[in-house]
């Protein structure tokens, strides 16, 4: 009797690779997108608007990051 079996090697671990890296890409880009909208957003406050967050301008990057990471 005679048996035969196909294999391959390494096509599905590539495609599931390129699919992760694809998946952290667009996880990197949306969070990348989010810190700029919300730089982008409070940056246009005024200092008495910021203030009246709690806020210095200082500490717009560090709110926009923090944002970013909670996505």
């Amino acid at each position: 009797m005679a048996h035969w079996t196909q294999t391959q090697h390494g096509a599905a671990g590539l495609a599931g690779r390129l699919d992760a890296i694809r998946q952290d890409l667009s996880a990197r880009l949306a969070r990348y997108r989010l810190y700029r909208r919300t730089l982008d957003e409070l940056a246009a406050l005024s200092d008495r608007d910021l203030a009246d967050l709690g806020l210095h301008r200082s500490q717009i990057r560090d709110v926009a990051r923090e944002a970013a990471s909670r996505g």
